[in-house]
């Protein structure tokens, strides 16, 4: 029996959802071919076979992360999720099962990995005022 698939998102899936978001941000914003993809990878060093390329959308648009916006071909396709939707529920789930669902522990954590900008700490300074 094969295995249930999974809902979160693997490395090369992921790799694929960010050309779809930085595609998102360009002022001509549209729908993209699997070749657009494997094109964009291409050119940020990441060299996958078409075929790879073909499954990996496929797979996302089983997952609902992308979407199919026609019927001919070449098939196009865009981001179902965004960014800051995606990225806020995989780290949602990160402080979740890593941290006890503590913020705290994962600034923390942060905090520890390496010393922060004068920068780095300016803008979370910022940040928390903010949030305050």
């Amino acid at each position: 029996m094969a295995r249930p698939r999974a809902k979160e998102l693997t490395e090369r899936e992921l790799e694929v959802m960010h050309v779809f978001w930085d595609e998102a941000q360009s002022e001509a914003a549209m729908a993209i071919s699997v070749s657009d993809v494997r094109d964009a990878l291409h050119k940020s060093g990441r060299e996958l076979a078409y075929t790879t390329v073909a499954t990996l959308v496929r797979i996302l648009v089983e997952k609902d992360f992308l979407k199919q916006t026609n019927e001919e071909r070449p098939f196009l396709y865009r981001a179902a999720r965004s960014f800051d939707e995606v990225s806020g529920s995989l780290l949602g789930e990160m402080v979740q099962k890593v941290f006890g669902g503590s913020r705290e522990k994962l600034l923390l954590r942060l905090m520890d990995e390496r010393k922060l900008t004068r920068k780095e700490l300016r803008a979370l300074e910022d940040i928390l005022r903010e949030k305050s």
